[in-house]
């Protein structure tokens, strides 16, 4: 099956379901043509870009020319996990916790699917390692975001009970167990449901692209469910290190909560949110 090739009219034509979208939400007054036409043009934008980028990196074939366009994936991604939550850590901090997170859960996945699993030759060869890094990244960079978020919005809540069972002699891994336990389940359960819905509920999106392609949908089975174990095991660890790095910032070596560690700006903001939807919610 020779693959095929779309032509810019066959993608015009499918823009259509978009616009006629964005026709249905101004005539309805919904209110969400505008993100949803903006959201369009910058990914097609984008991934324009990014394939001719792509294009001579792959002509190039160059080990050093792949640890640039990695690099800068990881450096936005680790950006992006802090931005993405509503509070965050004050400082440096802030930044630090998400390149751990998403650097080292992400290389170190990486790693061991590109020298055991597909083994291309040589192992860092662009075509395998820049695709498959992005969308490991990807992955971890939600997986982080959603984990830090629970952590951060629980501990805000929970400050309190925190401090009582610190008070009462627990040590801080006991006092944020159960925290640990939430945010690390909240930052992988998208994928587990992805895992689980796949094959019965949904053909994911690479094992679909591969059968557009011309795969056989044996083989491409094959490799989104390699695909999948990879997903899981750098969401697993990319949230399991974002919500040690902010328990360990949020207390200190007396047992003490330091939620003065948290950006103050931010907090504030947060607070008179949640001020102006607490009196709401009483109106």
């Amino acid at each position: 099956m020779t693959p095929i090739s779309l032509t810019p009219l066959d993608l015009a034509i499918a823009s259509l379901l978009v616009l006629a979208s964005a026709g249905l939400s101004m005539l309805l007054t919904l209110g969400v043509h505008r993100p949803l036409l903006i959201a369009s043009t910058r990914m097609v934008v984008q991934l324009v870009l990014v394939g001719f980028v792509l294009r001579q990196i792959f002509a190039i074939s160059s080990g050093w020319l792949t640890a640039l366009a990695v690099g800068v994936m990881l450096a936005a991604a680790s950006r992006e996990v802090g931005a993405r939550s509503p509070r965050r850590l004050s400082g440096l901090w802030h930044y630090a916790v998400g390149t751990a997170s998403v650097v080292i859960a992400t290389v170190t996945v990486a790693v061991i699917a590109l020298t055991t699993a597909l083994r291309p030759t040589p192992w860092y060869d662009a075509h395998h390692v820049i695709p498959l890094v992005g969308i490991i990244v990807g992955n971890v960079m939600n997986a982080a975001s959603l984990a830090l978020n629970s952590v951060f919005s629980t501990v805000t809540r929970e400050r309190a009970a925190i401090e009582a069972r610190l008070a009462l002699g627990a040590t801080r891994a006991q006092a944020f167990e159960t925290i640990v336990r939430q945010a690390v389940l909240a930052g992988i359960i998208p994928t587990i449901n992805q895992m689980a819905a796949a094959g019965i509920i949904t053909l994911p999106g690479i094992m679909t692209g591969q059968v557009l392609a011309g795969m056989d949908p044996l083989e491409a089975a094959k490799y989104q469910i390699l695909l999948m174990f990879v997903l899981a095991g750098g969401g697993f660890l990319g949230s399991l290190i974002a919500v040690e790095v902010a328990v360990r910032r949020l207390s200190d070596k007396r047992q003490r909560l330091r939620l003065d560690r948290l950006d103050s700006k931010i907090e504030a903001r947060v607070a008179s949110r949640d001020a102006r939807t607490k009196k709401k919610g009483s109106e």
